[in-house]
């Protein structure tokens, strides 16, 4: 099935978003167990909740990884590209005034 899929190396082009950056959740984001101090499973980021961009790196040689830092929270969480939209950037489909389904 996926065996034969080849998956978009995103880190081939440049970051969608940059450090310092505001930006806004799409998704809800739960521990998966990579992130200390918190249960497996608690929610670490709520969809809508808003951030900034404070690095970027990278996993697996493929992904780029955001470090964001929920202001709300007092935390950091690394995010994927998928999982963001900028706050700041017109040709992104939400903007500040839009809550995005929410």
């Amino acid at each position: 099935m996926g065996l034969g899929r080849e998956q978009e190396v995103e880190i081939r082009k440049p970051p969608r978003f940059m450090p310092g950056e505001r930006v806004r959740a799409t998704r809800h984001v739960k521990n998966d167990g990579t992130y200390p101090g918190s249960e497996i499973g608690a929610n670490l980021v709520r969809k809508g909740d808003e951030g900034y961009v404070r690095d970027i790196g990278t996993f697996l040689q493929q992904f780029y990884i955001y470090a964001v830092e929920w202001l709300d929270r007092g935390t950091v969480v690394g995010m994927r590209t998928h999982e963001l939209i900028s706050l700041e950037k017109s040709g992104d489909p939400c903007s500040a005034e839009i809550t995005c389904g929410h």
